[in-house]
């Protein structure tokens, strides 16, 4: 690991400490304005995010995703192709009968 000596050393090859700062915390901790991308690609938040859908994070037990997966991979080996995680949540979703669901949850 590098000394305090050389650190300061690469410190002062850079500039002022104050003019450093000012560079860091302009270009790169600030949000991008609008206008050219600067060699960046131009954000995706840009356009319209569907209504009709959210993205969201729940969890499971690695023995349910198991399951899950598995059952995914059933579905695909009869043929139905297009089979996923969400999709078979979805269809399960429709099929569930709340008077069936147990009081322990």
């Amino acid at each position: 690991m590098a000394g305090r000596e050389e650190d300061t050393g690469l410190v002062a090859a850079l500039g002022p400490a104050d003019e450093v700062q000012g560079v860091l915390s302009g270009s790169f901790y600030t949000p991008d304005e609008p206008g050219p991308t600067r060699g960046r690609k131009a954000s995706k938040s840009a356009a319209p995010k569907p209504a009709h859908y959210k993205v969201i994070c729940i969890s499971l037990y690695t023995k349910d995703l198991d399951r899950l997966d598995a059952l995914v991979d059933e579905l695909k080996a009869r043929g139905i192709t297009k089979a996923n995680r969400s999709a078979l949540i979805r269809v399960a979703l429709e099929q569930l009968d709340l008077d069936k669901v147990p009081r322990g949850l």
